[in-house]
């Protein structure tokens, strides 16, 4: 046999066995800063899984979403947006804020099981 024709049929083979190896998109989870504060302030992610964050500025002034528990600093300029993954989360609690405004520009993401 065709040393090709046996490297394609066992790429087959492992892409039909094994379709549990293929990555998952990641969780998107949509943010707005809006006055200086998150919306939503607080959201819920699984465990175990990177996620997605989208993160819409609508105020004048650049923010810098910041968090040392998620190991994450990302700038969205005035008016603009910025996407960027977190995780893979251990369950728990993870603080973050608008560096520029952390008076009032503070969140959580919650990393739990979800109850079905």
């Amino acid at each position: 046999m065709n040393p090709l024709h046996v490297c394609f049929a066992s790429a087959l083979w492992i892409a039909a066995a094994a379709p549990g190896l293929v990555a998952a998109e990641p969780v998107t989870v949509s943010l707005t800063l809006k006055d200086h504060q998150f919306s939503p302030s607080s959201f819920d992610v699984p465990p175990g899984e990177k996620v997605r964050i989208v993160l819409t500025n609508r105020d004048a002034a650049t923010e810098e979403f910041d968090s040392h528990d998620l190991r994450v600093e990302e700038l969205v300029t005035p008016n603009g947006r910025t996407s960027f993954t977190i995780g893979p989360l251990r369950p728990g609690a993870y603080d973050f804020m608008g560096e520029f405004h952390p008076q009032t520009a503070r969140g959580r993401v919650n990393a739990i099981e979800s109850k079905r």
